[in-house]
């Protein structure tokens, strides 16, 4: 948190950084993208305000202070910032039931729209929760899109067809449509068409060129030419010819403020995701770092400027980032270019407003709109994932027949929803060895081992995540009660809370219980560190920790018991099982699983090498196969294969004491029960088998002659 607080001055002076780091040679191609947007910025400004219920002039004033701001204080290079469609849309559904379009409440109420969005958006850089929009599906941007799409042409076609009658709903407008259709007006009508169908053929045939540019100068020519303003077709009007104006916002309005609320909202959160996703894909082709919270300060700034100096809502425009890429921009100094030559064009073009037609820009914006719907990205979407489809789908909706701001924030709530559904049942899933032995793959028409589960956790093992894989494999260690040690592959587990270690020491617990054991592998550093800190990692043991390579050849030579392998199972899973020797005996016998309940004393190794050289040793009797026992036995210890005691009866000297030797002590238990039952008092297992002993370094005394 102190660090938090330590980093805000440092969002502030981004232009000090931006500036410090110029280099002249970079003047010339920003100045040629500054350019270059600004001439596609100009006539998008004056369209995108009448999408959004404003004069003109307010989409100028956001186009010349958004990208200067967003640029000095943001993060990326090539991101533009100015009005778009959808946010335009946004803004006048959110100020629809504020204010009446062509009032001077509406302006007032659209800056201040604008000041509430930026302080959102700033208050979250600063909270360093830039992360969260990495969380937010791309379903819900393309399904508002393709409904603002919908929506903007819809609305539009209205002044394309030279007609008056309230703006509403998409039904109403519908509705009214059809009921005005016999006023329409034709040359507004061909005007408008004409521009549509200008526009349409440049872009396809001719896509490097400004097709919006060129479109709206054929309109206003066509109209002085023949005159149509005499025939009733409308013009925009004369435009401003003054710097932006500082508004006065009624900032202490707190029922204005309510009221503008859940849309600031909207258009805060629908905004900052747009300008992450541009900048992410612009940086992917420059190499570029992004910082997403300084960017979240940038549109923020960029926001509150805008709504102090005559603007209104503004966010990363894809147009015309892309634009500035291709032209040639190098810096974040571009963009403030671009903002500066759209101040020059708008103070001297300010004049010609008079030739512009309402319908021409009717035309342009029916197109804008009809390409906003990604058709191809949304059957991708529907077939590739039935939770982003739905998510698309119901924003979709959302936004043709609902409040759009309460459209934007369901499609994000459903998505940030969504993610929390999948992350907190993540994928648990058994793995065995592929046919050579090479990986661990999850295929379920394939034997697990008798003795040992192997589960990828794939996902994070954070407190809503924890039951879901607690669950799975409990219900793995019910229905395979064999399976008595348990081996987790984390490599997978990004993060891991004080829940995720509970679960752990309830499995560890549960399978230590019915004998076994729990091991991990692949453990990610910040994982380990909070095991350690929470002394998770010392109950466990550090031996339990094993590296993937060599965690299956530790388990089966140090850990499992190969007598299940021998005598209970015909499945061999690992490559080490291959090599597993065959009962000597030519009839099948079946071992039980269980060992006996009646405990067996035990001798540890050294007990044991001390009574073997006393004046009473005991007898010694090895119940591991031949192959074993050739590779190494404790000195003259008889060899009996555990099946061999299973069917014939134990022949040995009642006064002396007997110890069972097998490799780890399930077999020698399970023999010392059966010499008991045949009435032998004095018997005892090698605690730890073999593998005890030469861990204690007794090995060496192996007799090799096997005497």
């Amino acid at each position: 948190m102190l660090a938090n607080l330590r980093a805000i001055p440092f969002y502030f002076l981004r232009p000090v950084e931006v500036f410090r780091s110029y280099q002249l040679s970079d003047l010339r191609p920003d100045l040629v993208a500054g350019i270059t947007v600004a001439v596609i910025s100009l006539p998008q400004a004056i369209a995108y305000a009448l999408v959004a219920g404003l004069p003109p002039q307010m989409g100028l004033y956001a186009a010349i202070v958004a990208p200067i701001v967003a640029a000095l204080w943001g993060s990326s290079r090539q991101l533009q910032t100015t009005p778009t469609t959808a946010l335009s849309l946004l803004v006048f559904a959110s100020l629809s039931a504020t204010a009446p379009p062509g009032t001077p409440q509406i302006v007032v109420a659209a800056g201040l729209l604008a000041v509430l969005a930026g302080i959102v958006q700033v208050a979250m850089g600063l909270a360093r929760l830039g992360v969260l929009v990495n969380f937010v599906s791309d379903a819900v941007i393309v399904g508002f899109a393709a409904g603002a799409g919908v929506q903007i042409a819809t609305s539009e076609l209205r002044h394309l067809f030279g007609l008056s009658f309230p703006s509403g709903t998409l039904i109403e407008t519908i509705g009214n449509l059809v009921a005005h259709l016999p006023q329409t007006n034709l040359p507004t009508l061909a005007l408008g068409l004409g521009t549509l169908l200008l526009m349409v053929l440049l872009q396809r045939l001719k896509p490097e060129l400004p097709a919006m540019v060129i479109s709206l100068v054929v309109a206003s020519a066509v109209l002085v030419v023949l005159g149509l303003s005499h025939a009733g077709v409308k013009v925009i009007g004369r435009l401003p010819s003054s710097l932006p104006p500082v508004a006065r916002l009624p900032l202490f309005n707190l029922n204005l403020i309510a009221d503008l609320a859940p849309g600031a909202l909207a258009i805060a959160a629908l905004a900052l995701i747009q300008a992450i996703a541009i900048a992410r894909s612009l940086a992917a082709q420059t190499g570029e770092r992004l910082e997403s919270n300084q960017e979240f300060v940038g549109q923020g700034l960029a926001n509150i400027a805008c709504g102090f100096l005559s603007g209104y809502p503004t966010g990363g425009s894809l147009s015309c980032s892309a634009i500035n890429y291709e032209a040639g921009a190098q810096t974040a100094l571009a963009s403030v270019f671009s903002g500066l030559f759209t101040l020059v064009g708008m103070l001297i073009l300010a004049p010609l407003g008079v030739f512009l037609p309402r319908a021409a820009l009717s035309g342009v914006l029916i197109v804008v709109g009809l390409s906003m719907i990604k058709q191809r990205q949304m059957m991708h979407i529907l077939r590739s994932s039935p939770g982003d489809g739905l998510i698309m789908v119901v924003t979709f909706v959302g936004t043709l027949f609902l409040r759009i701001d309460f459209a934007v924030l369901a499609g994000i709530s459903m998505s940030l929803g969504y993610y929390i559904l999948k992350t907190s049942a993540p994928r648990v899933l058994p793995v065995v060895p592929d046919d050579n032995f090479r990986h661990l793959a999850h295929q379920p028409r394939k034997p697990g081992c008798p003795q040992l589960a192997i589960f990828d956790v794939l996902g994070d093992l954070y407190f809503g995540a924890v039951n879901h894989v607690e669950e799975t494999i409990r219900r793995h260690q019910a229905s395979h009660p064999g399976q008595r040690f348990l081996l987790l592959r984390m490599h997978s587990v990004q993060h891991c809370d004080i829940s995720g270690v509970h679960m752990l020491e309830g499995i560890l617990r549960s399978y230590r219980e019915r004998g076994g054991d729990l091991f991990l592998t692949r453990v990610r550093a910040p994982v380990l560190r909070l095991m350690k800190a929470t002394g998770f990692y010392d109950t466990l043991g550090a031996d339990h920790f094993l590296n993937e390579d060599e965690a299956i050849e530790y388990l089966f030579y140090k850990v499992l018991d190969p007598a299940i392998c021998i005598y209970e199972s015909d499945v061999r899973v690992f490559r080490e099982c291959q090599n597993l020797p065959r009962p000597d005996h030519a009839v099948e016998i079946l071992v039980p699983t269980d060992i006996p309940i009646r405990g067996v004393p035990d001798v540890s190794p050294r007990d044991l090498w001390q009574q073997l050289h006393s004046d009473r040793p005991p007898r010694v009797i090895d119940v591991r196969e031949p192959r074993e026992f050739k590779q190494g036995h404790i000195p003259h210890a008889q060899l009996v294969p555990l099946p061999t005691l299973l069917s014939e009866k134990l022949e040995l000297a009642r006064d002396g004491t007997v110890v069972f030797v097998c490799r780890g002590g399930r077999r020698s238990t399970r023999a010392a029960a059966i010499a008991r039952d045949q009435g032998y008092e004095n018997v005892a297992v090698l605690q730890g088998g073999m593998l005890a002993w030469e861990a204690a370094g007794l090995l060496k005394a192996i007799d090799y002659d096997g005497n």
